[in-house]
This record gives C-alpha cells, sequence and structure tokens, in this order.
C-alpha cells in the first residue's frame, strides 16, 4: 500500500474519502505481517485484540453506508442483547473471512459514496435522518478511532508503531 497524498485542493467529497482511505490502510497495516495468534490475541482487560476492530469496522462501514441508505449488506455481527458482538472473534470464524468481510464493506461503501451526493439522506439505525456527508465525517473519526486502538495493540503485540510506512 502507496501512502496517499491528500487532494490538498480538492472537493469536499474528494477530501473527505481520502481521509476515510487513509485511515482504512492504517488499519490494514496494523495487521500486516501478523499470524492469526497475534491477531486474536487480547490486549486489554476488556478482551481488545486486533481482528475484533476488522470485524468491528467492516459491520459499521456496512451498517453506515448501506444500511442507511437502503442498500444491502450481507448478514451483520449486531446482537441487541450485546453491544460488543461485533467486536468479538470466535474461533470458528477465520481470520481471511474477516479480513475479506472489511474488503467487501469498504467496496460497498465505496460503491454508495460514489453513487450519492453528500446532500443526500438516508435513515441512521436510532431512526433519525443523517446525510451522506454527516456518515463520511464520521466514519473518518470512528476509522480513525479504531486505527489508534489498533496502533496501540499492536505496539504491545510486537513493538512496531505509526499509522504510515517509513521510507
Amino acid at each position: 500500500m502507496a501512502e496517499r497524498i491528500p487532494p490538498y485542493t480538492g472537493t469536499e467529497k474528494e477530501n473527505l474519502c481520502a481521509g476515510l482511505a487513509r485511515h482504512r490502510e492504517a488499519v490494514l497495516r496494523k495487521v500486516e505481517g501478523l499470524n492469526d495468534e497475534q491477531l486474536r490475541r487480547p490486549m486489554t482487560p476488556s478482551g481488545t485484540n486486533l481482528l475484533g476492530l476488522v470485524k468491528h469496522l467492516a459491520a459499521v462501514e456496512y451498517a453506515w453506508f448501506c444500511e442507511t441508505f437502503g442498500r444491502g449488506t450481507e448478514p451483520l455481527p449486531f446482537d441487541p442483547d450485546d453491544e460488543n458482538a461485533d467486536l468479538r472473534v470466535t474461533a470458528q470464524e477465520r481470520t481471511a473471512d474477516i479480513l475479506a468481510f472489511y474488503e467487501r464493506a469498504r467496496a460497498a461503501a465505496d460503491r454508495t459514496i460514489a453513487e450519492l451526493d453528500l446532500d443526500t439522506t438516508g435513515t441512521a439505525w436510532f431512526g433519525e435522518p443523517v446525510s451522506l456527508r454527516w456518515v463520511l465525517v464520521h466514519m473518518v473519526e470512528e476509522t480513525a478511532r479504531h486505527a489508534g486502538h489498533m496502533d496501540i495493540v499492536r505496539e504491545l503485540i510486537d513493538g512496531a508503531s505509526g499509522d504510515h510506512r517509513r521510507t
């Protein structure tokens, strides 16, 4: 993955997409080069692990960009009785499948972004109207927040840190 340079004079949508892409790439860099045990290793008392964060980000990309705007998704790992279900990875879930889930979620989100104007509104999971602009800003924040968590978890695992490759 090459480091992306933001479009410093781009449109609002181009800049939002570039910000989201940068943080998505950081997420993928955090899981590079680790084995399955390392990706699943709980590194906090709450059980936070790298693979669980990828699973969560895939689910929220699908939810915010697809469900909000009336587009289909694959089954999502949300559970009304367990607010953290989408952060947990079961022994039956394969690492490759979760990484592919994230790839499909990003692709579906990108199709929605490409097809809609920033002012297009959808209905959030809590019943309120939200614009694509708001969803993009929210997902830049959400992805950056969890990329930061992943940076700390990765550093605890093997000492690697930083959100981009050093050249």
